[in-house]
């Protein structure tokens, strides 16, 4: 109960604040706390909520400044502070109710996903969390309020009043605009940059330069132990052996082979690029059946679920090529380096894709494309249709697509009418197809051509299904019926869901099978109706599912 005595020493700051800032900012406060696609963490939680809040008071601050400028009517000063006190008690009980069920809803995701149920005093964190990010927030108006006047009052003696506003508004965003992308975010880019590469030239006591000659890295190969990096190296030495493939299939089968190129390697993306033709040539990449060419993420990682489970299917005669084309993760590479990652992804496809050309048609591997995430991205950019259309590749997998392709994004709104955003069929099936952790990709009853183009996605993945117009409206990803994966009590709120959808996608972690963790279960599926390995019926491609299943709890 708060005493008289209380209530006065509240006044001053309490009248302050915008009673309608308030309402508004505690609705978007209370709609943040409710599920979206992944598991939110603690901080990221408590951030979306802050955020949420300063959204809602900025609106509300907003919406009272415009009805003062209509000059409407507005209640006397003991009638407002009467109204924001009962507006303080609504807003205490609504985000008290919300806070105590915010638990229950991220379990509820949780145990859609097969996860353990998360612990703690989660409400009372959230609430302190937040209310930083608010004061945070608060203060960055308060500076920006107070630079906006200086410079208007020193404008005002040159130019009229009136003027003198609208410049110093301009002035004053471009000098806070200059200060965050100039300094702080410029700032930022380079010391990660310079961190990451460290971390890429390190040699990992584990591993070891192979003593195969026909590998690279080795002594006798055209990239050295170094040039590879930090990923590179894991690349080339960690998949399975042939011996391993082999013990499996209780078969003799050769080694797979796997070539990769290093942001090290050489100057340039051509540089590198004819550099990995040259060694795939040396270790007889074309004297396999199959050739793979993979577009790592962004700090140069090649998914080994995906890798690893190719290799088996087609009992190691196969072929991978790579090209490292950044250190930074993907996210910060997509922002920093995103045309980069094209230049790389396309330098590569087209020197060995024009080498592959040469061969005769009956003596050359298959090829194909792969790429998961931002590598994806950069795959599906990598060549253009019309300079392959007279000797198409084979096809193409492209694991968690991410919202930014513009080849997704035409498809997936182009559907078949009747098939939903997260899992479209898009002309019958004939060259696109779209698969899940539930519907593979023979559900399709047209004949899939010999060009063929893959997608698998989840529902429940934020790098894919992420929107920005999500801040005005709602997504048809999450109309009816749902993705399976998807948790019913996802509802859309303006300005919130955007927020929720940023932070599932910067921080958002998933077991595999969920979210943007890819399983090798699905994997094995889709590689196995875009390829078509020979020598697999279902019952031997089931236990090669539970193989994989198995190894994965084993390193768990």
């Amino acid at each position: 109960m708060v005493t008289s005595t209380g209530r006065q020493r509240l006044a001053p700051l309490f009248s302050r604040l915008s009673g309608v800032g308030l309402v508004l900012g505690t609705l978007l406060f209370a709609f943040s706390l409710t599920p979206s696609l992944l598991p939110r963490p603690l901080m990221p939680q408590g951030i979306v909520s802050g955020l949420s809040f300063t959204a809602g008071y900025a609106l509300g601050v907003a919406s009272h400044w415009a009805w003062a400028y209509l000059h409407i009517p507005e209640p006397n000063l003991r009638i407002e502070r009467k109204i924001k006190w009962v507006a303080a008690a609504i807003c205490t009980l609504v985000a008290g109710v919300f806070l105590w069920q915010a638990s229950e809803w991220q379990n509820s995701i949780r145990t859609l996903m097969g996860m353990a149920p998360a612990s703690g005093t989660r409400p009372f964190s959230i609430a302190l969390i937040a209310l930083a990010v608010f004061v945070f927030m608060l203060l960055i108006a308060y500076l920006f309020k107070r630079t906006f006047r200086l410079l208007s009052r020193k404008m005002a003696h040159i130019v009229p009043r009136r003027v003198s506003y609208v410049l110093g508004t301009i002035a004053a965003v471009a000098l806070f605009w200059s200060v965050l992308e100039g300094v702080i975010y410029s700032l930022a880019l380079q010391i990660a940059d310079r961190s990451y590469q460290q971390v890429d030239e390190l040699i990992q006591d584990d591993l070891s330069p192979p003593d195969n000659p026909m590998r690279p890295g080795s002594a006798e190969s055209l990239i050295s132990w170094e040039a590879l990096g930090s990923r590179g190296r894991r690349f080339v030495t960690q998949g399975p052996s042939g011996e391993q493939i082999g013990r499996y299939l209780d078969e003799e089968t050769p080694d797979p082979i796997r070539v990769y190129v290093g942001l090290n390697a050489a100057e340039t993306a051509q540089e590198r690029a004819e550099l990995a033709l040259a060694e795939l040539i040396r270790v007889d990449g074309f004297e396999r059946s199959v050739l793979v060419i993979a577009t790592p993420t962004g700090r140069g990682w090649v998914d080994p679920a995906a890798q690893d489970t190719v290799e088996y299917l087609h009992r190691g005669d196969i072929a991978t090529v790579a090209a490292q084309y950044s250190y930074l993760p993907s996210h910060l590479s997509l922002i920093a380096e995103g045309e980069y990652g094209v230049e790389s992804a396309r330098a590569l496809f087209t020197t060995v894709y024009d080498y592959w050309t040469t061969l005769p048609r009956d003596a050359r591997p298959r090829l194909y494309l792969f790429g998961l995430s931002l590598g994806a991205l950069n795959s599906d950019l990598s060549f253009d249709l019309y300079d392959i259309i007279e000797d198409p590749f084979h096809g193409a997998l492209w694991s968690g697509p991410p919202f930014r392709s513009e080849t997704w994004r035409t498809v997936t709104s182009d559907r078949d009418t009747g098939t939903p955003a997260w899992l479209p069929t898009f002309r019958g099936g004939s060259v696109v197809r779209f698969m899940n952790q539930h519907q593979g990709l023979q559900s399709s009853d047209t004949q899939w051509g010999d060009f063929r183009i893959a997608y698998l996605q989840y529902a429940s993945d934020p790098i894919t299904f992420f929107e920005p117009a999500a801040f005005w409206r709602e997504p048809d990803w999450m109309r009816e019926p749902r993705g399976p994966d998807v948790s019913p009590d996802l509802r859309w709120y303006p300005v919130v869901t955007m927020l929720q959808l940023l932070a599932d996608l910067a921080t958002g972690s998933s077991p595999p099978g969920f979210g943007h963790e890819i399983a090798a279960e699905d994997y094995i599926s889709a590689w196995a109706a875009l390829s078509e390995p020979p020598g697999w019926n279902e019952s031997q491609l089931t236990q090669l599912r539970e193989y994989f299943i198995q190894a994965r709890e084993m390193d768990l």
